[in-house]
């Protein structure tokens, strides 16, 4: 027997969960050996997969395990059989096994183990793909435990999960085929579950990463498909049970030279352990993992003023008011505040479960159920100063001020997941898969306090002061989503095609409740005038708000998006040659809104720029979105040495969905938010404990939906469409010596359908008030009347689409399984990336609001995305050393990144052009001729206009964007923060010891981030090298770039004040971020491996 050639290639799935294998048979005569029988066996649990080649000798095995060893018998009557061992498979990936029989009488039995090859060339992948094996998932350094701390291996990754120059909340994640994205949006998290890993780690079998996978059956992203399977059950009992903890002081405590102030105290403890094994020998496995971590840290530091107590913690308010304001509460009105300091820990606290069951039906048919669970809770603080306008300029816990325990709250995210998928292969012809999951998803704020209206106090000047109630953002807060998939794939075996034909459906329920103040809302002016109020004197609030319902027979109501999507696709491989293969397909969606909406004629009898309508009461027209793709794969000289792989097609993506719901939420035909400043309606609204005491009054708080347009809309436009991306990838793998792999790879994306929020009620710029000199960008009359068409809404959204916007991106990487143990990898990485907006935030308004311009919100410059990383360099070196006979074991691992770490704006610090937001980028001027300063007046100092003319000029000649851009406008995320190296370090100690002939393991492991930091540290301590400064972040000397701010036009000439920081006139762009993002964090862990 003979084997011609042994790799691996990738055979994408709609949701990545197995594996595969295929491959042709001849004789050594070299004709095709049709009817040769194949079986694979996963050597640890058995698990048999079967088939018979077709008449040109191919045969194709799909939905098999990933991982291995799997060992393969191919026989044929009257030649010897070929035996293969030591395979192993990747997820998402089906290895190629090509081989020659040899014609004998007698069946040799010969068995060729078959080796690593390198894995590019194992591989006849089409796009760009990342695969994170279990050893490493098990080697690299972590803190969090966290996927998203192994998917930075891709070259494509940045920061804030983007990857490829991409928002990270176009990605799609699927955990065993199951939808684990935060589909809703709101957090910064990716995936659900507040704080918490939605699975541990620990039952992490194997993660991929596609940018550009060309089969068809891949969708629902536009950045980056992460697709992650959980541990199976094997006929061998094992297990593991674990612990780490940190506190702080695991982390450093000197940036550069300067010591941070002392830590709070804080720790995490993690507690779990795994266990997997038969039910039935080769027939029923079982895994389960569980997992609990606890989180404790300081809930309120701040002490209350008294006498005796001093510190820098201790606040201005005296313990006496503060007791006299529970007191009075409590006496009134039978409401407990709680302790106002004192109280205790906050925590952050998750427990995981996951169980998962496979059954080896028969030969032909395999099933995998797997549930897992997660509940997670965290302690907050209340809100800072958001209220109805104006805010206050201090926090309502901090120097300044205090509230009380019951005026906290928390958060509760849980998420339940169910899948279960069926692999079906019928005599070597069709094979199938069919999976269905469902995930439940809940984030839920919870409060201590009873139900009570939330009091500001202030301090007579406009600074928080006291607060105490319920707190104002958490009634009714709560989002629910829903997710169910059922999904087919049909796939058929002819010749030198294999055709697939797909179907799936996704439904996605959203129930998003959010009522600000929903137990009403009140500010006074001092405490005085509080107690002056409720004794029944003539003090009146200064503000009051509350959020009711309009929904008859519902107080809680819910904004809702049912969201359903049927897809459709067709594709076919082709094996052209044994050495070039051709993937082309065509994949179609249909997005479909299964609730219907309420319109408010109020808001559609209103006319907005240019004569547009908005009807609140439509979701978007569906529209078909189509996605053909064709991908290649050839094996230029035929021996391995040299590939060259690509392909180009769209891709359909989703958005957050929060931008769908902004439109019910905001419509008016749900709830009515009401805020009052108005002295003469506040005279009537007198304090009442009851929440809802004041909804009587219809004159101020209408009751029947549709009478009124609400201050703030949200709508998406008719002709909407999910996003949508061309997508064309190119690359060579190269062969080297040493089994060295060179991979040169390009990849380039064009927006077909991106997404921008457009606001329709903001007017036209008046042209009359442009200004002199070389600023002479639009300006709009600085009033409410001025700016808008509508004077008494604040903001008209509108979701639309937009075709600007592409990335490029170069790699060149090199990975070198050198020697056995020794394994890693580097890679070089330059991206260009440009979009009109990145939505930066969680609300169309936001999202609106927070970008910046020259020529205001509406009229966007193409420029730099703010997801994008220009230069990265990314690489990992793992070594094992055994020894004493291979009882114990030494790792050693260590990651690195350098990048340049984020970008910014320059912008004014005020709102520039009168259109009522502040971001508005700021005119770079060629010399002081250009721009006119102002004196400056900060507390007892005057700076006056020449002194920041210099200070100035300085700062913009010591600053690289700023002095070659001179005479120009700034550009939207045009500056760059300094190049950032990082390294992390994970050590693994291995005890093994005998029991019951077994060989179990102890191991210690030590994580080590931002190794750089704990080097400069140590050796500056030892008085070497004391200009060490590694590992530190850099942060803005001037926060948001906001170095200018315009003061009083004179002669329609701007004048300006410079920014100032800590009293003092900025002249250097960056200072040390003096944080813990800069120092090392250490996590020690303890495990128990058993056989």
């Amino acid at each position: 027997m003979m084997l011609l050639l042994c790799m691996s290639v990738v055979a994408a799935y709609s949701q990545v969960t197995t594996s595969g294998m295929s491959g042709r048979v001849i004789s050594d005569g070299g004709e095709a050996l049709p009817g040769a029988a194949v079986v694979a066996v996963h050597t640890p649990s058995g698990t048999q997969y079967g088939t018979i080649t077709n008449s040109e000798g191919r045969f194709t095995l799909q939905g098999m395990r990933p991982g291995g060893p799997y060992t393969v018998d191919i026989s044929f009557v009257g030649y010897s059989t070929g035996k293969y061992s030591e395979i192993t498979l990747l997820l998402g990936e089906s290895f190629i096994l090509n081989a020659t029989l040899r014609e004998s009488t007698v069946d040799v039995g010969e068995v060729l183990v078959v080796g690593a090859a390198p894995s590019a060339f194992g591989t006849d992948k089409t796009g760009a793909a990342t695969n994170i094996s279990n050893e490493v998932l098990n080697t690299m350094p972590s803190i969090s435990r966290s996927i998203s701390d192994f998917t930075r291996l891709s070259p494509y990754s940045g920061g804030g999960n983007a990857f490829a120059g991409r928002d990270g909340r176009l990605n799609n994640i699927n955990i065993d085929g199951a939808n684990f994205n935060n589909n809703f949006g709101l957090s910064s998290n990716n995936m659900p579950g507040g704080d918490a890993q939605p699975i541990s780690l620990d039952a992490i079998e194997e993660v991929q990463v596609n940018i550009a996978p060309f089969d068809v059956r891949q969708a629902n992203f536009t950045g980056a498909g992460i697709n992650a399977v959980t541990k199976s059950g094997n006929n061998t009992f094992s297990g593991s049970a674990y612990s780490y903890y940190r506190n702080q002081d695991f982390n450093g405590r000197y940036v550069g030279s300067e010591r941070l102030k002392e830590a709070a105290q804080t720790s995490t403890t993690i507690i779990g352990g795994r266990l997997g094994g038969p039910i039935i020998k080769n027939k029923l496995f079982f895994f389960v993992n569980g997992e609990y971590e606890n989180s404790p840290y300081p809930g309120m530091e701040y002490l209350a003023a008294r006498s005796g107590v001093t510190g820098s913690n201790v606040t201005r308010v005296p313990s006496s008011d503060l007791e006299e304001f529970s007191s009075l509460l409590k006496s009134k009105y039978g409401y407990e505040t709680g302790p106002y300091e004192n109280y205790g820990s906050f925590a952050s606290q998750n427990h995981k479960i996951l169980a998962r069951v496979d059954w080896n039906i028969n030969e032909q048919h395999k099933l995998t159920v797997r549930y897992n669970t997660v509940s997670s809770t965290n302690d907050q603080i209340v809100n800072g100063t958001s209220a109805p306008n104006p805010r206050a300029s201090s926090n309502r816990v901090s120097k300044d001020a205090m509230s009380f325990q019951n005026t906290n709250y928390g958060f509760l995210n849980t998420v339940n997941s169910l899948v279960g998928e069926l692999n079906s292969n019928f005599g070597g012809k069709f094979s199938n898969q069919f999976l269905a999951t469902y995930t439940k998803i809940q984030d839920t704020r919870t409060s201590p306090s009873t139900l009570f209206p939330f009091i500001d106090i202030w301090d007579g000047n406009g600074n928080s002061y006291m607060s105490a109630g319920y707190e104002l953002f958490t009634y009714n807060n709560d989002v629910v989503n829903n997710v169910m998939t059922v999904t087919d794939n049909f796939t058929y075996y002819l010749g030198k095609h294999t055709l697939t034909a797909g179907a799936s459906f996704e439904k996605l329920y959203f129930g998003n409740s959010y009522m600000r103040y929903g137990t009403s809302f009140y500010r006074f002016k001092d405490f005085a005038a509080f107690k002056d109020h409720v004794n029944g004197g003539a003090s009146q609030p200064i503000a009051f708000g509350i959020t009711y319902s309009l929904t008859p027979g519902d107080d809680k109501p819910m904004a809702e998006l049912d969201f359903g999507q049927f897809s459709a696709y067709l594709q076919d491989i082709f094996s052209v040659t044994e050495n070039f293969k051709l993937t082309y397909g065509v994949r179609v969606d249909l997005p479909i809104y299964l609730n219907e909406l309420t319109d408010n004629p109020a808001v559609s009898a209103l006319t907005f720029a240019n004569g547009e309508k908005l009807n609140l009461g439509e979701w978007p027209a569906s529209k078909l979105l189509w996605s053909p793709r064709v991908g290649f794969n050839w094996d230029v000289k035929g021996d391995k040495s040299l590939k060259l792989r690509g392909g180009t097609g769209i891709f359909t993506g989703r958005l957050p969905f929060v931008f769908f719901t902004n439109q019910p939420t905001n419509s008016g035909m749900i709830q009515n938010t009401v805020e009052i400043t108005n002295t003469a309606q506040l005279a009537t609204l007198d304090f009442n404990p009851d929440p809802w005491f004041h909804l009587s009054n219809t004159e101020l708080f209408p009751t029947t939906a549709g009478t009124k347009a609400p201050g703030s809309l949200a709508s998406v436009s008719a002709d909407f469409k999910m996003p949508q991306v061309w997508r064309s990838n190119l690359a060579a793998d190269i062969k080297l010596p040493l089994d060295m792999v060179l991979t040169l790879e390009g990849l380039y994306t064009k927006d077909i359908n991106a997404i921008v929020q457009r606001d329709a009620n903001l007017a036209p710029s008046n042209p009359a008030l442009t200004y002199n000199g070389p600023d002479n960008r639009p300006i709009w009359t600085p009033t409410t009347a001025g700016r808008r068409i509508v004077s008494s809404i604040s903001n008209a959204m509108v979701m639309e689409n937009t075709d600007q916007g592409y990335s490029y991106n170069l790699t060149a990487q090199l990975t070198f399984p050198v020697v056995k143990n020794l394994e890693g990898m580097v890679a070089y990485t330059y991206s260009m990336a440009k979009d009109i907006t990145g939505n930066p935030g969680s609300q169309a308004a936001s999202a609106w609001s927070n970008n910046v311009s020259v020529r205001g919100q509406n009229d966007l410059d193409l420029s730099y995305s703010q997801y994008l990383t220009p230069h990265k360099v990314v690489g990992s070196l793992s070594y094992k050393l055994e020894y004493a006979q291979k009882m114990a074991a030494t790792t050693f691992s260590v990651y690195y990144s350098g990048y340049n770490a984020g970008n910014f704006s320059y912008r004014y610090g005020n709102d520039f052009n009168g259109d009522g937001v502040t971001s508005d980028l700021i005119y770079i001027p060629k010399d002081p001729s250009e721009i006119k300063f102002v004196d400056l007046k900060v507390g007892g100092v005057t700076y006056t206009a020449q002194e920041q003319v210099n200070a100035f000029f300085r700062y913009v000649n010591q600053d690289k964007y700023l002095s070659k851009h001179k005479g120009q406008y700034a550009e939207r995320n045009g500056a760059y923060f300094p190049w950032y190296n990082r390294f992390d370090i994970k050590l693994l100690q291995d005890f093994k010891i005998m029991v019951k002939g077994q060989k179990n393991v102890i191991q210690i492991s030590a994580d080590l981030l931002n190794a750089g930091n704990a080097a400069s540290t140590v050796l500056r301590h030892f008085g070497v090298l004391d200009g060490a400064d590694w590992g530190i972040y850099k942060n803005l000397t001037v926060s948001n770039g906001a170095i200018l701010r315009s003061a009083t036009p004179v002669n329609n000439v701007p004048t300006y004040t410079m920014s100032y920081v800590n009293g003092k006139l900025p002249v250097e762009t960056f200072t040390n971020s003096l944080t813990t993002s800069s120092v090392f964090g250490l996590q020690l862990g303890l495990r128990y491996i058993f056989n």
